[in-house]
């Protein structure tokens, strides 16, 4: 959402306090703009918890007040998250590591660290079984995984998965 903000010159409404050159006519506009921008990338569950901030800062405060605290709660519940992330078998493995990446985020944004290592295993192990001999090969064949390499693999896989799914049917 800052990125969007960023983009569109507005990152200072939400950030700032009204700067001496603009009047308050103009910075009204601005912040009505930003309010709507981040409205507009809300769903509409989150929307209603914060729909009567008026202003984009105020906003913008109670959005990380719900979302991005770093209580001792907030990291338990985001920990909790990453630590019983499974994966199903039907789902996509893009998506499954698009998600994975997220709940790291969340994690790095209320400021918990996980080392490279531990985010690798965390992925491996969330793995569903039909993963087993791929997880053990990665595994017991290196010195060293970094998440970075472990994801191109899984990527890899699962291209190569997918055009031979795709040739199997064209052939029949």
């Amino acid at each position: 959402m800052m990125a969007i903000l960023v983009q569109t010159g507005l990152k200072k409404v939400v950030t700032e306090k009204n700067p001496k050159n603009l009047n308050q006519i103009e910075w009204e506009d601005l912040d009505e703009k930003a309010l709507s921008a981040i409205q507009l990338c809300l769903t509409n569950i989150v929307l209603q918890e914060v729909l009567m901030e008026k202003t984009s800062s105020a906003l913008w405060k109670r959005l990380e007040t719900l979302y991005a605290s770093k209580s001792l709660a907030n990291r338990l519940v985001l920990k909790q998250r990453l630590f019983t992330f499974r994966m199903n078998e039907c789902e996509l493995l893009r998506d499954y590591i698009s998600q994975f990446i997220t709940l790291l985020n969340d994690l790095k944004n209320v400021e918990v660290p996980i080392d490279d290592e531990d985010q690798t295993m965390l992925l491996l192990c969330s793995l569903p079984p039909s993963h087993k001999s791929f997880r053990e090969t990665l595994i017991y064949c290196r010195d060293k995984l970094l998440f970075e390499d472990m994801k191109r693999h899984l990527l890899s896989r699962d291209k190569l998965d997918n055009e031979f799914d795709l040739d199997s049917k064209a052939k029949k």
